[in-house]
């Protein structure tokens, strides 16, 4: 069974990554802004304290309204129990001055009573008392009727009825009986009920009742001399009036002071997050790639928090510098150490050929190696370059099949299929050579030539990306080999190079990233399929010395972000 090492997951993960670190970085799964909260914060502040006190002072005007009511229905009963107590008290000196000046005095025989006037009326209120008649020169006993007319109580209660509003007044007796009523035909008629034999029985006082099947409050007040009751009626009703004046005022109010609490607090809140505004939109140019000065301002809090975070910036610049220039020179050194691991045992044993072959005067064969051994070698050296184009890369993968295939005895076939259009796309140097020796020592070098050995090189462009195959149809190799050949253990034999395909792989990893490397598929018996898989890359001279020098990659990964 074979294995791959899956580039598309990683690709994948790659470029999710990339997108979310962007979405975040541009704040996109930021919430509200400073300025948001403070002003949101004020005004559900104000609205909930302008409500509250609005209720507030709703609540104790209607109990002052209420209040007031009763305590002018107390003071109206107070003074209207005083005129008619002095009304009364008029009519029983009246009757005291007939007794003691005019019946005690005089004979009721005596034709002078006689021309006494006297008056009738339809309704009167009769004052009664006993007294003693001279009749003749025997005495006798009687009784003194004196009357006040009606309408003297009907009058005063008629006044004190009018403008009161809801609140009414009316006068009975201590049994319930109604004397005065400002709806007493309606009462007769049946038409309304009123609640008098419930409120005869209570003392002078204010009284909560429910009274007719409603709430409301009470006012009584007796009249001593008669036992009269004053009763005024105070409805909850009574201040439905005043109250719904005074709410439109409450609203209007209310409504001037909130929006006049939120232009404050805007004021306020614009105030007081400008600054922090400014700081953040310098923070977030400067994360955007920009070069802007940090904003310092505002509140000595704000303006220390620029000045930390201006200072924390220039130190990661710095960091960020010194990272960079210490990673490039670590690719250098390793991309250096790997690729001299490559050479000398094959010069050795290249060079060791030639010599074999003048001994044994096989001299045309010496020239056609020396001749690969030099094109091989011009192109290993490249001017000090690590990036060539691919058709170098494959020009040199030819001279070193050509020698090995001389030295193998002509044991096996090579073929080279290239795309055109690749010929022109940057490569690492010295990347499909290991992997052709790790061919011949691993597939086709113990085959006999009667085997058919084959070793095929395939070079192709699937979208952005190159890849380069060495397929051979050698013996194979085990899956625990596949799983571990590019590792750096200890599990697999190194042959040929004396370092694996594992050099291979770390040295395209560290040029062009971990999604990048080799891709290995082999079983026993059935040959192997090494897979070369690099990014397309045109080949020029700018793309090659920002390769070299590590900068494409990273220019390419800051596009992806923004």
């Amino acid at each position: 069974m074979g294995k791959k090492k899956g580039y598309g997951q990683q690709k994948d993960k790659h470029s999710l990554k990339m997108r979310i670190r962007g979405w975040f970085h541009r704040g996109r799964f930021i919430g509200f802004d400073i300025q948001s909260i403070i002003m949101a914060v004020l005004t559900t502040l104000t609205i909930v304290t302008t409500v509250v006190m609005g209720l507030l002072i709703y609540n104790r005007f209607t109990r002052a309204i209420k209040q007031t009511a009763i305590s002018n229905a107390e003071s109206l009963i107070n003074s209207t129990v005083e005129k008619i107590d002095s009304d009364l008290l008029n009519v029983r000196q009246i009757s005291n001055a007939l007794n003691y000046n005019i019946i005690q005095e005089g004979d009721v025989n005596d034709q002078e009573f006689a021309r006494h006037e006297s008056y009738k009326y339809y309704w009167v209120i009769s004052l009664s008392r006993s007294v003693d008649i001279n009749n003749g020169k025997t005495p006798v006993s009687g009784v003194l009727l004196v009357d006040m007319k009606s309408s003297v109580i009907s009058d005063t209660m008629k006044a004190i009825n009018e403008d009161s509003n809801e609140v009414y007044y009316y006068l009975c007796n201590r049994e319930g009986k109604i004397i005065y009523h400002p709806r007493r035909t309606e009462i007769d008629r049946g038409l309304i009920s009123e609640d008098v034999g419930k409120v005869a029985m209570l003392e002078d006082g204010t009284y909560e009742l429910k009274l007719n099947g409603k709430s409301g409050n009470v006012v009584v007040g007796s009249i001593a001399y008669t036992g009269w009751k004053i009763i005024g009626v105070v409805p909850d009703t009574v201040q439905t009036i005043n109250i719904k004046k005074f709410r439109y005022y409450i609203i209007t109010t209310a409504i001037v002071l909130l929006m006049m609490i939120l232009e404050v607090n805007r004021i306020i809140t614009k105030k007081i997050s400008r600054p922090i505004l400014k700081l953040n939109e310098s923070v977030k140019a400067y994360e955007a790639g920009e070069k802007p000065d940090i904003y310092v301002g505002g509140s000595s809090e704000i303006r220390h928090l620029g000045y930390s975070v201006q200072k924390s910036y220039e130190q990661i610049e710095e960091l960020m510098e010194e990272i960079i220039r210490q990673q490039n020179q670590r690719r250098k050194s390793e991309m250096d150490a790997l690729q001299s691991q490559i050479n000398p045992h094959f010069l050795y044993n290249t060079l060791e050929s030639i010599t074999w072959m003048v001994e044994a005067h096989k001299n045309t064969d010496a020239v056609f190696m020396i001749s690969e051994l030099a094109k091989l070698l011009r192109i290993s050296l490249s001017k000090g370059r690590t990036i060539i184009k691919i058709s170098d890369e494959i020009q040199h993968s030819r001279s070193y099949m050509n020698i090995q295939k001389v030295r193998y005895k002509e044991r096996f076939k090579t073929e080279f299929i290239i795309d055109e259009e690749v010929n022109d796309y940057c490569i690492v140097k010295l990347v499909v050579q290991p992997i052709l020796e790790n061919a011949i020592y691993y597939g086709v070098g113990n085959m006999d030539e009667d085997d058919g050995g084959k070793i095929t090189v395939r070079g192709e462009k699937k979208d952005d990306d190159i890849y380069i195959t060495v397929e051979d149809n050698g013996m194979g190799m085990s899956e625990e080999v596949v799983d571990n050949i590019l590792s750096d253990n200890e599990k697999v034999p190194k042959h040929g190079s004396g370092v694996g395909l594992i050099n291979v792989h770390n040295r395209i990893q560290l040029m062009f990233g971990s999604q990048y490397g080799l891709q290995v598929y082999s079983e026993p018996d059935e040959g192997t399929r090494i897979v070369i898989h690099i990014p397309a890359i045109p080949y020029n001279d700018q793309n090659r010395v920002e390769l070299e020098k590590q900068k494409y990659g990273k220019a390419k990964v800051t596009d992806e972000e923004k």
